[in-house]
């Protein structure tokens, strides 16, 4: 009866051990896996800004002759990082119904309060 016990504890160990240094390998990919998602996240901020830049130093007629091209999503990726004293000139030489879709979407996007509606953090 002892041997028996003896060898579950050994096999029990030699288990533990086991998923142990499995726990750990998986602990170390998700790690890694982490890394290269924030990699990945940051070269697409990079090149967000890079566009955001480029959007900014054009006329405003011609960012909004583009910017009417763009899908929404695409745009309002752009316009939301934009700086608000750049990116109103350009909407204003927009198409009134794109710009309005952007405005909507941006409000939706910044979470802003319905009017008459009381916010507490």
């Amino acid at each position: 009866m002892s041997k028996q016990i003896s060898l579950r504890e050994g096999l029990l160990k030699a288990a533990e051990k086991r998923i142990s240094k499995r726990v750990s390998e998986l602990k170390q990919l998700q790690k890694t896996i982490n890394d290269l998602i924030k990699t990945h996240d940051d070269q697409q901020e990079t090149k967000i800004a890079s566009l955001v830049k480029i959007y900014e130093a054009m006329k405003p007629k011609d960012a909004a002759r583009i910017f009417e091209q763009l899908d929404l999503n695409t745009l309002l990726i752009v316009a939301e990082r934009m700086k608000e004293r750049k990116l109103a000139p350009v909407m204003a030489q927009m198409n009134p119904e794109k710009a309005k879709d952007v405005t909507v979407e941006l409000s939706r996007l910044r979470e802003l309060p319905l009017p008459g509606t009381l916010v507490i953090n």
